[in-house]
């Protein structure tokens, strides 16, 4: 996701509007060898990267979603439509969840529905999900508009207070990322909490 700093609200709404998630039908119908893995969710997910240098899976990291019993081991060193589906729940979850809360959001997802012969699958779930959340993209779009706005209004008012130019465009962005980030603070405590109602995979811990 890249902005442009001339006309950073609309390059904002505008990398919103492209954001798009990878579908069920496009995950492969072939179970992938892990090379394969890492290939394929590089290609797909390569528009959340930061920077270019950036990589979003990498063996060492399957291995580690293994050994913390975040992914179900592969079949025979491959690993199917369900785990890649687990691989791209994680690699959401990863950026702001710790292992433990990431290893109790996916403990069900692997006992319950992995490789379900019956009911509810994986599949069905993630794209329930995906669909859900793509409906979110409007109302996130009106929401950055906000905000937005709401550190011009400070900018103007720092304005009439006599502050400098590079003030005020310092005082505007940092007062939009202050806004975007309280939102973010206060869903991760929702999300944590929500969370520790989920009963502990391991009872012992």
């Amino acid at each position: 996701m890249t902005f442009d700093n001339n006309d950073l609200l609309q390059s904002i709404i505008d990398s919103l509007g492209r954001i798009s998630s990878v579908k069920t039908e496009d995950l492969p119908d072939i179970s992938l060898y892990m090379d394969q893995v890492t290939t394929f969710m590089e290609k797909n997910m390569e528009h959340s990267k930061r920077y270019s240098t950036d990589k979003v899976l990498t063996k060492t990291m399957i291995n580690n979603y293994a050994k913390n019993k975040l992914l179900p081991p592969p079949d025979k060193k491959k690993y199917d439509k369900d785990h890649m589906i687990m691989l791209l729940f994680i690699y959401y979850f990863k950026g702001f969840l710790s292992i433990n809360d990431i290893e109790k959001l996916m403990h069900p997802l692997s006992e319950r529905y992995f490789h379900s012969e019956s009911g509810l699958s994986l599949q069905d779930i993630y794209g329930y999900v995906m669909s859900a959340s793509m409906d979110q993209v409007e109302p996130l779009q009106e929401f950055v508009r906000n905000n937005f706005q709401a550190s011009e209004s400070i900018c103007e008012e720092a304005a009439r207070e006599g502050a400098s130019e590079k003030d005020r465009e310092f005082l505007k962005l940092f007062s939009f990322i202050c806004s975007l980030s309280f939102d973010v603070y206060v869903k991760r405590l929702m999300i944590e909490k929500l969370i520790d109602l989920m009963p502990d995979p391991d009872p012992k811990k």
